[in-house]
């Protein structure tokens, strides 16, 4: 099965090759992957009358971390650093672009969820990165 999909402006072709179990095979922009699926939906609808809230994969990203006041970027997607734009200690403010992922063939602005300062850098330029990968943390 092939789609064409679009997430914050970008356009995927996706093709799914196989579903054994939980694990799908696909190929999105000419990369292949091997997923985990919680759940396939056979046909799936929309039912609820509800606007969808849209969420971006920057803002997405960021979530608090166990410790209060530390909060941890993850990569929203697996990729590689295609530039730092920040170091440790920097100041920053929310919404600021804080690194830039190449990702499926595209440059991705990762951007700031929170104001802060940064703590800890996990990874440099030309550094691969799975999706969920702490990549640095901002008190």
């Amino acid at each position: 099965m092939k789609y064409n999909i679009k997430t914050n402006g970008v356009e995927y072709e996706v093709q799914i090759h196989k579903v054994d179990g939980n694990i799908a095979q696909l190929t999105v922009n000419d990369v292949e992957f091997e997923v985990e699926v919680e759940r396939l939906a056979v046909n799936p609808t929309r039912t609820s009358t509800e606007p969808e809230k849209k969420i971006s994969a920057e803002t997405a990203a960021i979530k608090p971390a166990a410790s209060g006041k530390l909060y941890e970027l993850k990569s929203p997607l697996p990729g590689t650093i295609f530039e730092m734009q920040v170091k440790e200690g920097d100041s920053v403010k929310e919404d600021q672009v804080l690194l830039i992922l190449e990702a499926m063939k595209m440059e991705n602005n990762i951007q700031a969820g929170y104001a802060g300062v940064i703590e800890k850098i996990f990874y440099a330029s030309g550094d691969a990165v799975m999706e969920g990968d702490v990549i640095l943390t901002i008190r």
